[in-house]
């Protein structure tokens, strides 16, 4: 078989793989979001990055302290328009969220009480619906 028929071969293979959820893309934006928080007082609670899907949720359970306040924030890859981030006390009530049509959402809380409660990122809207996006998203608090 000719060289360049092998080499034709690969590139076809690898022009017509699919794009997946970047994780690793948005794992580096929420970290270096986390990395500029440490010169502001803020010290990490806890960081994820998962693959979502458009109109689909990821929720984490969290519980937040009486006394703390705390910043959550999300990033989203390059397949993400719009994410939304949500707090949720364990009545299923919304307790705090991001209003932005971003896709680097942020808000801030302080807890009245010691208890629990969900965050929500939401793929609210992506470029390319038929594919996953990656976020990443992370608590901290001072």
């Amino acid at each position: 078989m000719p060289k360049w028929i092998a080499i034709a071969g690969v590139l076809g293979l690898l022009a017509s793989t699919t794009a997946h959820a970047n994780e690793d893309q948005a794992e580096t934006c929420v970290r270096a979001k986390v990395w500029d928080g440490y010169g502001q007082g803020w010290a990490i609670r806890t960081m994820t990055t998962a693959s979502l899907t458009s109109g689909a949720t990821k929720n984490y359970m969290v519980t937040l302290y009486a006394g703390n306040e705390y910043q959550i924030q999300a990033c989203g890859d390059s397949n993400v328009r719009n994410l939304d981030l949500l707090l949720y006390d364990t009545d299923g009530r919304i307790v705090a969220r991001d209003d932005s049509k971003s896709r680097e959402p942020i808000f801030t809380f302080k807890p009245k009480k010691t208890t629990t409660f969900y965050v929500v990122v939401y793929g609210q809207q992506l470029v390319d619906a038929s594919e996953p996006a990656g976020v990443g998203v992370a608590v901290s608090y001072r």
